[in-house]
């Protein structure tokens, strides 16, 4: 079997991952490009809507994309079916007049029962505090995870991990803004999902070492690593092809709704297979031969 020499390509990659995330920094600067948050963090308006019939979301998502919403895509409004033949419509809008439009279309267009029209604005201090609550949970699985990993195998090994999943998401994150995909509660959900498919990888090749380091002492630290990521490579790609092919065919036919949600998974499949290779290693690697080699390195 052909060994890859991955820790002797580090000089290569880690370059351009040092560019990749200073890019992503930059992008993400609100004067610069930024991220477009969604409703979920900017706030407003909610439809509820009783039909006197069943009616049919795609048909219903077609006409409020015909209504002028400005710079607001009406097609992208998160629809949710309620009881019976309600159906409540949420969109980043706070145009008096393109919501006047909106009844109007629909009352017009779809069999509304009699007085069954509602709307609300959803205000920013609520969509604050879910950006909050986002954010905290983003932060603890990090934390959960360096004291996790620190535990189990040693605080080197956790600090790679970490290293990993923030080049991950911090690309990710410069991408979404970079191509301006909406942020929302679902994207932040997908990003988690990014953390622990990262983690998952890497975790495969921690093991792998621990154990190499334990049965091959004759060999170098460098050799080592090298071996054990050719030995996890085969599981790695398997894992990630079969993801990947699940999360392609959600973004190029989950429609418009579920486009950031996949979008994220995807990056986070390419760009988390990388960086357990890549970004991981080569920092466990370079902290073990600080510490004094393969000896600290068990």
């Amino acid at each position: 079997m052909r060994q890859f020499d991955f820790l002797g390509k580090t000089k290569i990659f880690l370059p351009i991952s040092l560019v990749l995330i200073v890019i992503s920094i930059i992008v993400l600067i609100p004067g610069v490009r930024g991220l477009r948050m969604g409703i979920d963090f900017t706030g407003g308006m909610e439809f509820t809507v009783l039909f006197s019939e069943a009616v049919d979301t795609g048909q219903l998502r077609a006409a409020l994309g015909d209504i002028n919403a400005g710079e607001v895509d009406l097609t992208k409004s998160v629809i949710q079916d309620a009881e019976g033949n309600k159906k409540i419509i949420t969109m980043q809008l706070d145009d008096s007049d393109a919501a006047d439009d909106i009844v109007s279309m629909l009352q017009r267009d779809f069999p509304v029962a009699d007085q069954g029209i509602s709307r609300r604005l959803i205000g920013q201090q609520v969509s604050r505090e879910l950006a909050e609550k986002g954010w905290q949970a983003a932060l603890l699985a990090l934390v959960a995870i360096l004291v996790y990993i620190s535990w189990r195998f040693r605080l080197r090994y956790a600090i790679g991990a970490v290293a990993a999943i923030l080049h991950d998401v911090i690309i990710a994150l410069g991408l979404f803004a970079i191509f301006q995909v909406e942020v929302n509660l679902a994207t932040i959900a997908a990003f988690l999902t990014i953390v622990g498919y990262s983690l998952n990888d890497t975790i495969v090749i921690y093991d792998r070492i621990r154990e190499n380091l334990k049965l091959e002492r004759r060999k170098t630290v460098f050799e080592i690593i090298n071996h054990s990521v050719n030995q996890s490579l085969s599981r790695t790609l398997n894992t990630s092809i079969t993801t990947f092919i699940p999360v392609i065919i959600l973004f190029l036919f989950g429609g418009a709704v579920l486009r950031g949600f996949s979008m994220a998974l995807l990056i986070g499949v390419i760009v988390g297979t990388y960086s357990s290779m890549y970004i991981a290693n080569p920092i466990l690697y370079a902290w073990t031969m600080k510490a004094g080699g393969a000896k600290t390195a068990k």
